[in-house]
């Protein structure tokens, strides 16, 4: 059974780790799929396909290590290596693609309930000296949640890698358009961007704003938005139609910013980069606050 925060304003549904989203790819402590205020839905899914729809990715998805995952380049083929918040992969191949499905031993979890608050522990093995202890802490607020995470290196070796929530939202189940209208702390450098895919050029950058000429019919990527500046962990996404809004605000700074997105969702991200000795633990929340005027 799913878990649920709720109060007058917002209702946080949280699929329990070992419930329906169970791939190899994004974390499986607090997998928030819905998220209510005042009866308006906010998230959306990666494909609305109800084919294979517990495949993809939806709501508030994170993930750690999408491009190296712990341990990944020690191990050879056929050995395992660290998904943090999943469990151990069989590497397969020498490079890691993290749209691949491998096999998984998960690992262990448990999942504390308390009245406006969501805790999932996740203990890992130990392999090729990494190991570690991750605490998500889901806490509902008036108008507002938390994600906090406590990652705990309990192995011999410096964890070294980086985490983003693929924040998949859908305000009120629109499709994307001249009503939406995403906003950033930071004026954007367009030539210093990594990669644009924008087809039929649907989608205007306009300094610390992404704005919408028609609904883009195909996904649209844009990365390094910030051109490699430290920036504020931070965004605002706002339907100046149906005038609600939702922000992230992290407690680190960022130069790793990405937006992806499809007609009916879009998912501005924020990297943090994670390095943790031996014995040691970081600890970094993401705030959202939903909105309306």
């Amino acid at each position: 059974m799913p878990l649920e925060i709720k109060n007058n304003n917002c209702t946080i549904i949280i699929d329990h780790p070992f419930e329906n989203y169970c791939g190899s790819r994004f974390d499986w402590t607090g997998k928030i799929t819905q998220l209510r205020f005042q009866n308006t839905s906010i998230l959306s899914s990666e494909n609305l396909s109800k084919k294979n729809e517990h495949g993809f990715g939806r709501g508030l998805y994170n993930e750690f290590g999408i491009d190296s995952p712990l341990g990944f380049k020690e191990a050879e083929i056929g050995e395992w290596f660290h998904k943090i918040g999943v469990g151990l992969l069989k590497k397969t191949k020498s490079e890691y693609r993290f749209n691949e499905n491998y096999e998984i031993i998960p690992a262990a979890f448990r999942v504390i309930t308390e009245k406006n608050k969501i805790i999932i522990y996740c203990t890992s093995d130990s392999i090729n000296g990494y190991s570690y202890r991750l605490t998500k802490e889901i806490e509902l607020f008036e108008k507002s949640f938390s994600i906090k995470y406590i990652l705990e290196n309990t192995g011999e070796k410096e964890i070294v890698t980086n985490e983003y929530n693929h924040n998949f939202i859908g305000l009120n189940q629109t499709r994307l358009g001249r009503n939406i209208l995403l906003k950033f702390p930071f004026q954007m450098q367009r030539s210093e961007f990594q990669e644009i895919v924008n087809p039929g050029n649907k989608v205007n950058v306009h300094e610390s704003e992404l704005k919408f000429n028609a609904n883009p019919e195909e996904p649209f990527f844009f990365s390094n938005l910030s051109g490699n500046q430290m920036v504020d962990a931070r965004w605002e996404l706002q339907d100046l139609i149906s005038k609600i809004g939702i922000r992230e605000v992290g407690s680190f700074q960022t130069q790793s910013i990405n937006v992806w997105g499809s007609k009916h969702v879009i998912s501005p991200e924020l990297f943090i980069k994670i390095q943790i000795l031996p014995g040691q633990t970081a600890e970094w929340s993401r705030t959202y606050e939903v909105f309306k005027w």
